[in-house]
């Protein structure tokens, strides 16, 4: 087997049209903030940068009309002085009006945005979770977040103080100096044009840095996720080659982008020199040529000198334009992923009363990588409420599967699964699964207290009632004899606890839901023989009257159930009660041998 990794491909440029759509869609919720931000930047700029050098282009041609005697300065400079005055006033208030539309427009913003993440990332299918890594989808979001930070700073400095350039620059020398202000607007739109084509040549080059940076991110996840693995079989050097892959194609990939934005650098700051020049030209002939006053001289020089540092900042702008995009691509193609599950427009909650399961004619084929396993072909199982089934077989033969339908944790093709005869593709996906209590094989705890993982099921349960739980769970005297009992936090997927007290914790989240239908998939795996026993008798009085299905390997686990149902390839080949399927001596009973040692081979 191949120890190499292909680093997926980065994302299209359409992906940037969509980040902008998904962005509008969250800004339009605050336009108020946002108009205030367009506008008090605008102004900003407006009364600090051309307000201040208009008013003193006005008092530098007074004072080169006629000398002013020393008694009449603060007449004749008065206004002069009023004006600047008010100026700065409206130019600081417009800068503190900018500071608070900002900061609120990114905090409500980056609430909503982190609400669609989630909602999209929660609301998937399984088969979307288990073909991504779960670190990288964290990394995409927290980066698309950050990417829309990212561009409203970017436009409030350099782009919106330079579309107020242009316009403050036209409507104040446009009067005074029409053919300069000419000439000046055509050497700026030679400069936006080529910055413009040059940012659109290098943005796919954003998008690739950005994947690579994901792609790390989950090599990483990876390989922390699942490090008692890597230590036990001694490949602590096969993950950092893997890491070490991954972490160059970063610097591959960062190192072409920032040529890139070298280039583009270099050829933009030599136009910026070419417009300086023709600016420098024009000024020291513009008295002589057209009779340009000083003042206004003056203010040419200013305005066109602060116009080029703001076109030099394009540069760097649209290079945290790109980097933004590039970033945000990864969470805009998972918003743009169509939900493999899904609630019909309108669909109603599951109403359970008494919990009879039919599944009828089901047809299911796994899809991964355009191939399809075909699991279920015609499938029928009927499970009358209050019936406990076993479903049992060797492994693959659609068990697990079976269960995870289900809940609707992937949907059939074909095919219709009732509850209380209706169709749970109908029915909100939210209703059906609080109708079900689910025990896996595998116990997955949050990060959390004990207790917030036993009554995660019923959040408003009481202590008393999730002491309760964990006893009929026998789960309660481990409990107790931690430090700190039941506010003992488990770690990440549970780690700080065995795999026979995770399950146990398991067991009591599903016994304190007291759903009316129950799944049980291997849900005693991991206990040793004794808590198996002691679990297996709260079980069966957790089973007392309600739908139950049980996956088992272990054949003890079922023994005692209704009926026992046996898969193979998708189908069934056995259908009965324990000493039935003993008596037929089919496929359950040489399952049965085997594990009890009457088999010989």
């Amino acid at each position: 087997m191949s120890e190499n990794r292909t680093i997926r491909p980065s994302s299209t440029p359409s992906t940037t049209r969509r980040t902008l759509h998904y962005y509008w869609v969250v800004t339009r919720k605050h336009f108020g903030l946002f108009s205030l931000l367009v506008l008090s930047t605008l102004f900003f700029g407006g009364f600090q940068t051309y307000g201040n050098p208009f008013v003193m282009g006005l008092i530098v041609d007074r004072v080169s009309a006629a000398p002013v005697p020393a008694d009449q300065v603060f007449t004749v400079f008065g206004p002069y002085i009023l004006a600047l005055v008010l100026v700065n006033v409206c130019g600081q208030t417009c800068s503190k009006l900018q500071d608070y539309a900002l900061w609120k427009l990114e905090i409500a913003v980056s609430y909503d945005l982190a609400t669609m993440s989630f909602d999209a990332l929660s609301n998937q299918s399984m088969t979307f979770h288990s073909n991504r890594f779960g670190g990288t989808l964290v990394s995409q979001t927290s980066k698309f977040m950050a990417a829309y930070n990212q561009l409203v700073e970017a436009l409030v400095h350099p782009f919106l103080p330079v579309f107020g350039s242009v316009v403050f620059v036209c409507i104040l020398l446009g009067p005074r100096v029409p053919i300069y202000v000419v000439i000046l607007m055509a050497l700026f739109a030679v400069y936006a044009m080529i910055s413009y084509i040059m940012y659109k040549r290098i943005l796919h080059l954003n998008e690739a840095a950005a994947q690579a940076q994901n792609d790390l991110s989950g090599e990483l996840s990876d390989a922390v996720t699942n490090i008692l693995t890597v230590k036990t079989y001694g490949r602590e050097d096969y993950e950092r080659g893997l890491f070490d892959q991954a972490n160059r194609e970063v610097v591959k990939r960062d190192s072409k982008r920032m040529r890139s934005s070298l280039v583009r650098g270099v050829i933009t700051a030599g136009i910026a020199v070419i417009i300086m020049t023709v600016v420098v030209v024009f000024i020291s002939g513009g008295n002589a040529w057209f009779g340009i006053t000083p003042g206004t001289l003056v203010m040419m020089f200013t305005y066109t000198y602060n116009m080029t540092l703001q076109f030099n900042f394009i540069n760097s702008g649209l290079q945290r334009f790109n980097r933004a995009f590039g970033d945000a691509s990864g969470m805009t193609q998972v918003l743009d992923e169509e939900r493999l599950v899904s609630d019909v427009p309108g669909a109603p909650d599951l109403q359970v009363r008494e919990g009879a399961v039919d599944f009828e004619n089901i047809g299911f084929a796994y899809e991964d990588g355009g191939a399809q396993t075909k699991v279920f072909h015609d499938f029928d199982l009927n499970i009358p409420a209050g019936q406990r089934v076993g479903l049992v077989g060797i492994s693959g033969s659609g068990k697990t599967t079976l269960t995870k339908l289900l809940l609707r944790l992937s949907d059939i093709q074909e095919g219709r699964i009732l509850v209380d005869g209706q169709d749970i593709s109908k029915c909100t996906q939210q209703s059906l699964r609080r109708s079900i209590g689910y025990v896996p094989q595998e116990a997955l705890l949050f990060h959390r207290s004990i207790a917030e993982n036993i009554a995660y099921g019923k959040p408003d349960a009481t202590m008393e009632e999730i002491r309760e739980a964990a006893r009929r769970a026998n789960a309660l005297e481990f409990i107790e004899r931690l430090p700190q009992g039941f506010n003992t936090i488990t770690g990440e997927r549970g780690i700080k606890l065995s795999g026979g007290q995770r399950q146990r914790i398991a067991i009591a989240r599903a016994m304190l839901a007291d759903r009316p239908i129950l799944v049980l998939d291997e849900a005693t795996s991991a206990l040793d023989s004794e808590s198996e026993h002691l679990v297996q008798d709260a079980l069966a009085e957790l089973m007392r009257g309600r739908t139950s299905v049980v996956v088992a390997h272990r054949l003890s686990t079922v023994a005692s159930l209704d009926r026992i149902v046996v898969l193979d390839g998708g189908r069934i080949v056995e259908d009965g009660p324990h000493e039935e399927l003993i008596a037929a001596g089919g496929e359950y009973a040489h399952l049965w041998n085997r594990q009890t040692g009457a088999y010989l081979e």
